[in-house]
């Protein structure tokens, strides 16, 4: 349906929000497949200190930030990242967002993400939550697996991008010295 001519057409935008320590393959899968949806997509990063980041709020920002080029050029999607320290919802009508995005992975992430959104709708009613489902590639991934394979001197080089990898190798080694 077109818009009748002289008309503004409203834009529509999501928010996908998380604390991204580190952002993983799975979660720029969210943020490409999301993308594709709205005409504009906010990447909501988190402050969250009762989640103990171990990287801090600039560095989770810097490496999303990093991984939208291509995704950009994939989809030709207008993306925003945002640092946030507020209710998701506030986050959300602050950027003019209507729809709150969510990747699933296993059953238990529904369990939890399914009462996040009847909160969210009782706080604005005028907010949808959107739930994609991981890819079967990405289904595995999660951030504290990363950080535990990573701080095991594992290989996490398919799970998040080489700029994440080396800034998240760089905490664990601050922290192993610090700890030394």
């Amino acid at each position: 349906m077109n818009a009748p001519a002289g008309s503004v057409v409203p834009k529509r935008v999501g928010f996908y929000a998380g604390t991204f320590d580190p952002v993983t393959v799975g979660h720029l899968d969210v943020i490409e497949r999301a993308s594709r949806l709205v005409d504009r997509l906010v990447i909501g990063v988190a402050h969250n200190p009762g989640k103990n980041p171990l990287m801090p709020l600039d560095e989770r920002i810097g490496c999303v930030e990093e991984a939208l080029p291509a995704i950009r050029q994939n989809t030709g999607g207008d993306i925003l990242v945002v640092p946030f320290d507020s209710l998701l919802v506030k986050a959300v009508r602050e950027h003019g967002a209507t729809l709150i995005f969510r990747g699933l992975r296993v059953l238990s992430d529904f369990d939890y993400e399914i009462q996040m959104s009847g909160v969210n709708r009782k706080l604005d009613a005028g907010i949808e939550s959107v739930f994609l489902m991981a890819s079967e590639r990405t289904q595995f991934i999660s951030s504290r697996l990363v950080k535990e394979i990573a701080s095991y001197g594992g290989d996490i080089s398919e799970f998040v991008t080489p700029g994440t990898q080396v800034r998240l190798l760089a905490r664990l080694a601050d922290r192993k010295n610090v700890s030394a």
